[in-house]
């Protein structure tokens, strides 16, 4: 072997502007290039329109030997424009494609992307310097401006540090104080409500005596019971506490006559609406007959008084009419409506209003009307939907608000709390005698008194509606209670007997 083969020197080129070895060729100025001067020559102002190439592509070199991926043991031969692939000539399914030699393609698709590889090169990548050493004077100013400020910053967060800390504090003083408040507050609750315990107490102790002393009351206002018409007075404070019927029986005055009483409205203390049942009375404690209406249905609850003495009533229409006190100006309150007759009306003296029970056919409903007159809540329904009411005759308000309506078809009282929701009924004592439901009226102790008028005897209920005791038993002289007017100025109640 020749030795002078081997020690033959190997000529390698250098790159154009530097020692080292060559990578690139410029087509442009065909120089040579290493990486770092190609790099620079194609961000060049002047030559970075050039074409800048890898050096063996100056030869248009192209791997002359590539095995086919399906066909390991095949080289590529040509170029399916089709599948846009290379194939070797085993590649059966690409017979119908259209062909290209490898060599052309490669030629062809080079220059399709000469221009990106351009636009790369010289707008891309001189844009992306630029870019890039702005960034890095930018760095450089906030590197110098955050050093400059993180003094100014630690100083300003050490005060929001301190200001959380007095805020948080001081929560925690008027937390403190607000429990003492309130711990104060309590304690003074339970010492207001042992207060109203022992008062309560000693007024339940004291309840029983009050029979005895309404009675000497009573007696000296003996002479205010006349005896003309069927007029009852007595005191209900406290009734369901007395035992004693000697003592109930001493203590009502029952005054017999002839006339027929359905219902009573107190105007005075001396003077109170009566009616007989197609007139309207006004008698005073000697009996006497002050005024008078004719001509007028009224045989249940059909009129009120107000707080002013004015009468208001139901006509023979079917309207309700005001009565001044004097008895000389009426006034329509509201009209009858196609549909809808009054029955029975009651004037809320704990806000004004007007209820007034009405009916059409087999429907009942309960509307009150508000300071003008005008429908401010309509009550049909119980909360599943049932209806409440069929033939409402007398109705009343309780002082904690609840509406009492004595309904006749159905023998009982119908309660509805002052938002419209039901809640209950009461259809007799304990002892399930029938109720058969006429007048109702309420004591100063809210408790419900109701006419049971086949059984000659007042229902005193509490306002649950729990049967407390029977007032005017059929013994004591009572036949029919029709009629029940309760003063809520002397707390003596008005009784109306029916006489067949």
């Amino acid at each position: 072997m020749n030795t002078l083969e081997y020690n033959t020197p190997c000529k390698v080129r250098q790159c154009s502007q530097c020692q080292v070895d060559t990578e690139f060729y410029c087509n442009t100025c065909r120089h040579e290039f290493c990486l770092e001067c190609k790099e620079k020559h194609v961000i060049d102002l002047e030559t970075k329109h050039h074409d800048v190439v890898i050096y063996r592509e100056k030869y248009e070199y192209i791997t002359k030997e590539e095995t086919c991926m399906r066909h390991e043991d095949k080289i590529y031969k040509m170029f399916c424009k089709s599948c846009d692939m290379l194939i070797c000539f085993q590649c059966k399914e690409h017979i119908k494609h259209v062909m290209l030699d490898f060599r052309t393609a490669y030629i062809t698709n080079r220059q399709k992307d000469r221009e990106i590889v351009h636009n790369i090169r010289s707008e891309t990548l001189y844009n992306n310097c630029c870019v890039l050493a702005e960034i890095r004077s930018d760095i450089q100013k906030c590197h110098t401006k955050i050093s400059n400020n993180q003094p100014k910053m630690l100083i300003k967060a050490q005060k929001l540090r301190n200001l959380i800390d007095a805020v948080i504090c001081d929560v925690k003083i008027r937390c403190k104080k607000l429990i003492q408040s309130l711990q104060q507050q309590r304690r003074k609750i339970n010492i207001h409500l042992a207060s109203i315990e022992t008062f309560e107490h000693r007024y339940e102790h004291l309840a029983s005596k009050s029979l005895k002393f309404l009675i000497f009351l009573k007696r000296t206002r003996a002479h205010m019971l006349k005896n003309t018409f069927n007029l009852t007075q007595y005191t209900l404070v406290c009734l369901n506490e007395v035992s004693n019927t000697e003592d109930v029986t001493d203590f009502l005055g029952t005054v017999l006559g002839e006339i027929l009483v359905y219902h009573f409205c107190c105007v005075t203390p001396d003077q109170a609406w009566i009616s007989d049942g197609r007139n309207l009375i006004l008698i005073n404690t000697e009996v006497d007959k002050l005024h008078h209406l004719t001509d007028v249905i009224n045989e249940w609850g059909q009129h009120t008084v107000n707080l002013t003495g004015d009468l208001i009533f139901i006509d023979r229409g079917g309207n309700i009419i005001k009565l001044s006190k004097d008895n000389r100006t009426n006034s329509t309150l509201i009209k009858k409506t196609e549909r809808w007759v009054p029955q029975c009306i009651y004037y809320s003296r704990l806000n004004g209003d007007l209820l007034v029970g009405m009916y059409y056919y087999s429907t009942s409903i309960i509307v009150r009307y508000n300071d003008k007159r005008q429908p401010k809540q309509i009550i049909k329904h119980d909360n599943t939907g049932q209806k409440l009411f069929s033939d409402p005759i007398y109705i009343t308000e309780n002082r904690n608000g609840d509406v009492i309506v004595s309904d006749f078809l159905i023998h009982a009282l119908v309660v509805i709390e002052s938002g419209g929701r039901h809640r209950f009924f009461y259809t007799g004592p304990p002892s399930g005698s029938r109720l058969d439901p006429r007048g109702i009226s309420a004591d100063a102790l809210s408790h419900i008194l109701v006419c049971g008028v086949y059984t000659n005897t007042i229902h005193m209920l509490d306002w649950d509606g729990y049967f407390l005791s029977g007032i005017l038993t059929g013994p004591q002289g009572t036949d029919g209670p029709m009629g029940l007017s309760y003063d809520d100025k002397t707390h003596f109640l008005w009784v109306g007997l029916h006489y067949e």
